[in-house]
């Protein structure tokens, strides 16, 4: 990679993993499920009037939509509102690739191979340790439900590689649109129209430049550099910069929020993040009935997921290279 492409992989890296600092400052603000509503709103509009109709079928639009928006951010911040701390947030919701790869063993015949085996194993006890530590120093709730989003954005990844959309920053838009009604929705009957409105009137600059930050700068700018970047470069080049989140999430949260990083966190963090790239970086043996590269969409030998803060969405269609066997063709540049 060019040395600015470089740079421009990193920075998002540290947006999205800083966003987890600025959703912790933003729940001081909002209740977890009207923030959820307020960053898709903003989001999507007024983007969705520019990037023209959704260039996939409407079921996964939706789907990816309720598993991604509604349930996987909604557990997120609401996981986080019940005590789980942003940085350990960001460390443990990249078991989304381990969840990614069990859930594509099951519904696209990809059976994994012994790396890739040893890695979600790896990843496993790095999320049991957090866990204990967790537990030992907090409430495990919240980090049942941000183990639970994990899990949902497994699902939205299948999802996403099923419906291979050729266009990630279009797809990302139009799922935005989704969870924002069921959203409000869940949130007037959950946390009350009273809690709600207090929010509203209170909000300030300060919650204006939370919601803009979760939305414009974690969404709409990282979502569509890392699909400038997949578009330029192989998947197995730009992923592993997702491996950075966690990092940028971690230290940002101690020292902007304070929060300490204990031993046993830490270690689980070098656990977690080399399972996720033992998991993500070895590629899967081909099933039974693996799903067809259809609509010319050439299949990543990485399989890695790049994440969100963020809604990370990985689209084999940017690529203008492809597999041959079992070797993936650079893509060419020009």
């Amino acid at each position: 990679m060019r040395p600015a492409h470089t740079a421009l992989a990193v920075l998002v890296a540290a947006v999205w993993g800083f966003n987890f600092v600025v959703i912790e400052i933003g729940l001081g603000q909002f209740p977890p499920l009207l923030l959820s509503a307020l960053r898709f709103l903003a989001a999507a509009l007024p983007a969705v009037f520019f990037v023209g109709r959704p260039k996939v079928a409407w079921k996964w639009v939706l789907g990816v939509g309720a598993a991604l928006g509604i349930a996987k951010f909604g557990l997120l911040f609401t996981g986080m509102a019940a005590g789980m701390p942003a940085g350990l947030s960001s460390l443990v919701l990249q078991a989304q690739a381990v969840f990614t790869a069990a859930l594509a063993g099951a519904v696209l015949r990809e059976r994994p191979g012994r790396v890739r085996l040893a890695g979600m194993a790896v990843a496993l006890g790095g999320i049991a340790l957090a866990a204990a530590d967790q537990g030992a120093s907090g409430p495990v709730l919240g980090f049942t439900l941000v183990v639970a989003a994990a899990a949902c954005w497994g699902v939205s990844n299948v999802l996403t590689r099923k419906a291979a959309p050729p266009d990630a920053l279009n797809f990302m838009v139009w799922v935005c649109t989704v969870p924002v009604l069921p959203l409000l929705a869940l949130s007037l009957l959950l946390e009350g129209p009273e809690r709600d409105l207090a929010a509203l009137r209170a909000l300030d600059w300060s919650g204006v430049a939370v919601i803009g930050y979760v939305a414009w700068v974690s969404t709409v700018f990282g979502f569509g550099a890392w699909g400038y970047l997949l578009r330029r470069y192989p998947a197995s080049s730009v992923a592993p910069f997702s491996l950075l989140v966690p990092v940028f999430g971690m230290s940002s949260a101690a020292l902007v929020l304070g929060e300490e990083v204990t031993g046993p966190r830490l270690l689980a963090a070098l656990l977690l993040i080399g399972g996720v790239a033992l998991t993500s970086l070895a590629p899967a043996r081909a099933g039974v009935a693996q799903a067809p590269a259809s609509k010319g969409i050439a299949k990543s030998a990485s399989g890695v997921q790049p994440p969100a803060g963020q809604a990370g969405l990985m689209v084999r269609r940017h690529f203008r290279g492809g597999i041959r066997g079992d070797r993936e063709v650079p893509a060419r540049r020009g």
